[in-house]
């Protein structure tokens, strides 16, 4: 099941004006990414990537990354950017696409944004709240704290100088506690008291056209479509490219890269499994070790865990797994990274729901909207002047509706 990417493309190029913004936005393995070729191949766009896994080299397993030859045929912008070891902000990705779209359109394309980075569409659509950046130093010093007295301490002051966030946040959520502490100490006012500031939001630009559209395919096809591509992540290797990872950079547990779907469960399997990798001189093996030390699946975890049938790849495909433990240890990295994959599908889906409830009250009837109840296309000849260049919100309910309708 899968949407026409050759219907899409037709009715949507010629309705298009040179000013426009095209956010592509569906779950992981949903096929979006052959959607964006074929809308390519018109020669009306250029790609923007919409992907915080896609940013660093050398993950490209992982993050389903385009192999070189796509990329070359296919080239796409934010991809390949920084380092394993490196972060990237979600005020960084907004200001590059700010850069980006214009350069797009002074070439006479319309920028095409396509991934599954939810939150990056929201900072796109909905706009940011002016916190600040980081400062280096600042950064520096929590994450310091943070090394010599643990995540709890960060969270205890975070009690104590910001409530709001306290009781928002899980005590677990390293990275946003760090932030939060990070902008506090910098600042010496909370996160929560930047947050209520007003929004500007890209998509804002009066002189853009900007098309929000979302695809949510059928879950059961999507989950058959997640451990096809799981399958096919563990024969081409995810952890050889771990573990070569480990060997070329100064990575730890806590790093963004290290927290990607897959990665995470590679390095527990490489932690359980005792490999020597971790006697690299430039890593700390005692933070692996302390940050699997408690990694207990949860109840519904263990649950979903329980009915996943045993995969024939373990031993093909993992040659270390030779005894007994380790090819436990294996199949539970494969099973845990299957459910947190699909986690990240159910994720994407609330975050796509949450962008077709944005309230735009000057906007018009929606390009090609299509819901449950309503199969009408509206043309962008037929919008009145207050209406064009507004956020203009393409929802497809179900897979099946999509292509019904578009074919």
């Amino acid at each position: 099941m899968r949407l026409s990417s050759d219907s899409l493309s037709s009715y949507l190029s010629p309705n298009l004006a040179d000013n426009s913004v095209v956010c592509l936005m569906a779950p992981t393995a949903s096929g979006k990414t052959a959607l964006a070729y074929e809308l390519y191949d018109s020669g009306r766009y250029e790609l923007i990537s919409v992907d915080s896994a896609l940013v660093y080299r050398d993950m490209t397993v992982g993050t389903a990354k385009p192999n070189a030859a796509e990329l070359a045929r296919y080239p796409h912008h934010l991809v390949d950017i920084i380092d394993p070891m490196q972060s990237y902000s979600v005020a960084e990705f907004v200001n590059d696409v700010a850069r980006l779209i214009d350069s797009c359109h002074q070439n006479g394309k319309i920028p095409l944004l396509v991934g599954g980075t939810m939150m990056y569409y929201m900072a796109l659509l909905d706009g940011l709240s002016p916190v600040p950046d980081s400062d280096d130093s600042v950064r520096a010093r929590v994450e310091q704290w943070r090394q010599d007295e643990g995540i709890s301490a960060l969270y205890d002051y975070l009690g104590k100088v910001d409530a709001i966030s306290h009781e928002r946040l899980s005590a677990t959520d390293t990275q946003r506690i760090t932030r939060a502490v990070e902008v506090y100490l910098q600042t010496d006012i909370p996160i929560s008291d930047w947050q209520r500031q007003p929004k500007q939001a890209l998509a804002h630009n009066p002189n853009q056209q900007w098309y929000a559209l979302a695809v949510m395919p059928d879950r059961p096809w999507l989950h058959t479509r997640i451990e096809q591509r799981l399958d096919i992540m563990w024969r081409e290797g995810l952890v050889a490219e771990v573990i070569s990872l480990l060997e070329h950079y100064p990575l730890t547990p806590s790093l963004p890269s290290m927290r990607c779907v897959g990665y995470r469960q590679v390095l527990e399997y490489l932690v359980q499994t005792n490999h020597p990798v971790f006697e690299q001189r430039h890593l700390d093996k005692a933070q692996f070790y302390d940050a699997f030390a408690q990694s207990e699946p949860s109840s519904n975890e263990s649950k979903e865990q329980d009915t996943m049938i045993q995969s024939s790849i373990t031993q093909t495909h993992l040659p270390m797994a030779t005894a007994q433990t380790d090819a436990l240890a294996c199949q539970q990295m494969q099973n845990k990274a299957l459910y947190a994959t699909r986690q990240l599908a159910k994720r994407q889906y609330t975050w796509l729901r949450k962008v077709m409830q944005l309230s735009n009250t000057a906007a018009g009837p929606a390009i090609g909207s299509i819901t449950a109840s309503s199969t009408s296309i509206v043309g962008s000849d037929d919008l009145t002047d207050l209406q064009k260049n507004k956020l203009i919100l393409h929802s497809f309910s179900t897979m099946e509706q999509a292509r019904a309708y578009l074919v």
